[in-house]
């Protein structure tokens, strides 16, 4: 009796190993069969595909390709002969005639071809479970009209199929956008959980210009929906089309009507206030807090709110500032509710007022209400930017220090780190600055990461070698002096770095080591003091002098961004321009082909 089970065994044993290795060999030459094929080797493929048939004649994928390289070598009666063989044996499988027709279409036979592909697609009718493949081998074969009646006949006999987001796909191929829109909308009218797929896929059509064509075609078709058929994700999809064109008042009109349906949520509001708020639109950014307080029962969202208007307030000079805090601070107190209004205080005390010593005492004073050691952090991080300001660098870095120590790893703990290094920047620790930085490119948080980078490159690539000056120490300063809102001797301070006789080479400009960084901030700095046209000089420098250095993307953009504030659009296009063709990796692509297309006055 063992022996039989053993034999038994074996022969299983056996004749697993037989079919693994058939399998094995069977990927291997379908692996070798797509290269050839790819490679456009055809005879070579077609062997290795009529093998793989024969292994296995029910894959759909290896007959696809075998007919396909039948074609490719104009053997369409070998083509032909096989489908019919196949369609002999089961015509249910509607799909092989349209490999039929396209072989006849291929052969130059348009009549015969249409009767195939019609049979196919009638057949739908009674077998609409292959409308799916149907409509991909149409659009395989570029006959895009075709796979969208495919995937419309599969619905209209199967109430449950959803072929929309393949429709609305292949509309957009076709650039037929009204339709796109139309089968987008209508697949999220069947199912919302479709919802972020669909805002996906049109995002890519969508741009900030209201008179965008694809724009004004999406909000007619979302618009002509809602009459015909109102519900609240087409109010949801009309405040994003909104808030992309940066029109937050149409936007938050949306946003009351469904609140107003539904009052029990503001967090899409106040999400509404904060873009409007990062994008600048201040009055309609205020506009959103104040609605969120006056129909706010939680008094937390409502500090939350009135801290934001405390910014706009900062951001847009308002000379009540003060007594908008003083009143804050008498109708919510000096507690741990309010925190982070207390650090806004003193931000703006110290930033905007320039009032330091005030500021550290609100800090001092804010530690004392923190209840938890995030709180604390967030607080020291501030009073460690006081410190910085006054020059006070050895007890703001203790202050920093003690965040990473008490959250490992947390976001504040990296963002504190990076004010070390930069702090060790300011005071002229080059060494410790970019070790800080070397850690942090890796940071989880991208603003952080790309910081650091920045840090470390210009660290690098401008140190002093063998005591001789680099000019890293006077750009260090002029940017502390910027940090400190003295940008007028920060400019000074780059004059002075401009004309040092111990870096000019020829007399003429300076060293090729810090040139690209002296000249990219102190642009920056003349663009705060809105002064674009010498702003753009000095981005011209940098060009001149390398123009493939690794800030030139970067140099061409703000370039472009100035000629268009100057009202310049032909120069404004060229140096977008620049970036579409020449800098095809470069994070402004996408931004830069946008504004090209919308300077130009294109339509889709």
């Amino acid at each position: 009796m063992r022996k039989i089970i053993l034999i038994t065994l074996l022969i299983i044993s056996c004749f697993s190993f037989a079919q693994n290795a058939k399998q094995q060999q069977a990927r291997n030459n379908y692996l070798l069969a797509e290269n050839y094929y790819r490679a456009g080797e055809y005879e070579k493929a077609t062997q290795l595909y009529k093998k793989l048939y024969e292994y296995s004649p029910f894959n759909t994928n290896y007959l696809g390709r075998l007919i396909a390289c039948y074609q490719e070598t104009n053997q369409f009666l070998d083509a032909k002969k096989l489908l019919n063989e196949r369609i002999k044996a089961n015509n249910k499988h509607i799909f092989l005639f349209v490999y039929l027709g396209y072989n006849f279409e291929r052969n130059g036979d348009k009549e015969k071809a249409e009767e195939n592909y019609t049979i196919a697609l009638k057949a739908l009718e009674k077998i609409p479970s292959y409308g799916g493949l149907l409509g991909r081998i149409f659009k395989d074969y570029n006959l895009l009209d075709k796979a969208i009646l495919a995937y419309q006949k599969a619905m209209e006999a199967n109430k449950n199929a959803n072929y929309n987001f393949q429709i609305a796909q292949i509309y957009g191929e076709k650039a037929a956008y009204k339709e796109m829109f139309e089968a987008y909308i209508n697949m999220v009218d069947k199912n919302e959980r479709y919802y972020t797929t669909v805002l996906r896929d049109i995002s890519k059509y969508i741009t900030d210009d209201a008179e965008n064509e694809a724009n004004i075609l999406f909000r007619k078709t979302l618009l002509k929906k809602s009459l015909s058929k109102p519900k609240d994700v087409w109010n949801v999809l009309l405040s994003w089309l909104f808030t992309q064109q940066k029109q937050y008042g149409k936007a938050l009109l949306q946003e009351k009507a469904l609140y107003q349906r539904l009052p029990e949520d503001l967090s899409t509001i106040f999400t509404l206030a904060k873009i409007a708020f990062e994008n600048e639109a201040y009055e309609a950014s205020e506009e959103c807090f104040n609605y969120i307080i006056e129909k706010t029962s939680n008094k937390n969202e409502a500090i939350n709110a009135h801290l934001f208007l405390a910014k706009i307030a900062i951001a847009t000079k308002n000379p009540e500032t003060e007594n908008l805090f003083q009143d804050l601070f008498r109708e919510f107190g000096k507690n741990s509710a309010t925190i982070n209004l207390q650090v806004a205080y003193a931000d703006f005390l110290t930033f905007s007022a320039n009032q330091p010593e005030q500021a550290n005492k609100v800090l001092e004073e804010a530690l004392l209400y923190a209840n938890s050691k995030f709180s604390k952090a967030r607080i020291k991080l501030k009073l460690g930017d006081v410190l910085v300001f006054t020059g006070k660098y050895n007890k703001a870095l203790i202050y920093f220090s003690q965040i990473q120590t008490q959250l490992k790893n947390h976001v504040l703990a990296q963002e504190a780190r990076f004010k070390v290094a930069q702090t060790s920047y300011f005071k002229g620790d080059f060494e410790w600055a970019k070790a800080q930085a070397k850690v942090l490119k890796g940071s989880t948080t991208q603003l952080i990461a790309n910081d650091a980078v920045d840090l470390f490159l210009k660290i690098s690539d401008n140190e002093p070698v063998d005591s001789i000056p680099s000019g890293l120490k006077q750009l260090a300063n002029a940017e502390l002096l910027a940090f400190q809102n003295k940008d007028d001797e920060a400019l000074m301070e780059l004059d002075n770095l401009i004309n040092s006789k111990d870096i000019l080479i020829n007399g003429l400009i300076p060293s090729e080591v810090i040139y690209d960084d002296v000249f990219f901030f102190r642009a920056k700095l003349l663009i705060k003091q809105e002064k674009y046209e010498e702003a753009i000089l000095d981005l011209a420098k940098i060009v001149a002098a390398d123009n493939q250095g690794f800030l030139t993307d970067d140099v061409y953009f703000i370039m472009a961004e100035m000629y268009e504030k100057l009202n310049n659009t032909e120069k404004a296009q060229k140096y977008y321009q620049k970036i579409i063709f020449d800098y095809p990796s470069s994070i402004f692509l996408v931004d830069a082909r946008k504004r090209y297309r919308k300077l130009r006055g294109d339509t889709i």
